[in-house]
């Protein structure tokens, strides 16, 4: 990291901003589901409708998924820790880390996991370098939530936990 910012100082103060935890599917042009675990998509714009979101350059998972020109943000429960962690690390030895994980296909074709609490089916509008990080911007085109799915996932202090929604007055 360049300049007079200490990286784990970085990551400590960074960590105590809580961010919302997905998986981004995506199909490669051989018709092979990819995933990502991602926790920093962005809404950009209502109009036209973009999301964001930032892999690292040293992906695996994320030029997969980037070939099919598409992919589906599945924003993840807090019952879903499990597969948090199986999309955050990269596939090293060939298996599937969709094995056992239910799916099934957006009208896109994107893969959907069963139990999300929402999903974004976007279409690639731009990948910009940012650092050790690309930008990926999205222009969704459909929505889906599942408000009885649960509490969200969020990210906090290197650890995921959920988001309880304060109760109505």
């Amino acid at each position: 990291m360049s300049g007079e910012i200490d990286s784990k100082q970085f990551r400590t103060v960074l960590g105590h901003l809580p961010t919302g935890v997905c998986v981004v599917t995506g199909v490669n042009r051989a018709g092979e589901r990819w995933g990502i675990t991602i926790g920093s998509v962005v809404s950009v714009s209502l109009d036209p409708p973009l999301v964001g979101f930032f892999p690292g350059v040293t992906s695996r998972s994320w030029p997969e998924i980037e070939q099919g020109g598409s992919f589906c943000v599945n924003v993840l429960t807090s019952a879903q820790d499990e597969l948090c962690w199986r999309f955050a690390k990269e596939p090293t030895d060939g298996a599937d880390r969709f094995d056992g994980v239910v799916t099934k296909p957006s009208t896109s074709g994107m893969p959907v996991i069963a139990g999300t609490l929402a999903q974004i089916d976007c279409t690639i509008e731009s990948v910009t370098p940012a650092g050790d990080h690309l930008f990926v911007l999205g222009r969704v085109r459909e929505l889906t939530l599942d408000s009885a799915a649960g509490e969200a996932m969020v990210f906090y202090k290197s650890a995921v936990t959920g988001v309880v929604p304060p109760q109505p007055r």
